[in-house]
């Protein structure tokens, strides 16, 4: 039976540990350790099975810059991942919803999301570009940087670019 439950720091070695299997290099579990340090307002899930956490998925604080110079402050999804012998299982699914509802329930304007344009939108992503708005990295495939918009009057003419936290300026 999985657990999804909020991160506590005693999960912190192994929730490293899964990165780095899941990705098969340090990058991601650097970026989780440097947004621990930097970001309180972060929202960070595990899921446990047996006990055992088995995945971890971080939503941090992302902005929209419109054109006309107005910000929104809503999140950023990045990075998650599921221990690999476990993944196809509906674990990482689980995370996202279950951090998706916590952030609509937390009145959470949007969140983006750079990644599989298969994959994400199972959760109501779309192409951010549908919305006007451009990722802050342009060599970015449109396809890959998505949006769920999760208050539709908060959002409303918002376009422009999304920016995620400067610390994933390094692990993109």
């Amino acid at each position: 039976m999985i657990k999804i439950r909020k991160e506590e720091n005693r999960d912190r070695k192994l929730v490293s540990l899964i990165y780095k299997a899941a990705f098969g290099q340090p990058t991601e579990a650097d970026l989780v350790e440097a947004l621990h340090k930097s970001c309180p307002e972060r929202l960070a899930l595990v899921a446990e099975e047996h006990g055992q956490v088995v995945g971890h998925i971080l939503f941090t604080p992302a902005t929209i810059t419109s054109d006309d110079g107005k910000v929104i402050t809503g999140m950023g999804l990045a990075p998650f991942a599921v221990t690999p012998d476990l993944q196809g299982q509906g674990i990482g699914s689980r995370l996202v919803k279950v951090g998706l509802a916590i952030l609509k329930e937390q009145r959470c304007p949007f969140v983006i999301v750079l990644g599989h344009p298969f994959y994400y939108p199972r959760f109501d992503f779309v192409p951010a570009e549908q919305h006007n708005i451009r990722c802050q990295w342009p060599e970015v495939p449109s396809e890959a940087f998505m949006i769920l918009l999760m208050d539709q009057e908060a959002m409303q003419q918002v376009n422009g670019v999304a920016r995620y936290r400067d610390e994933f300026n390094q692990a993109v």
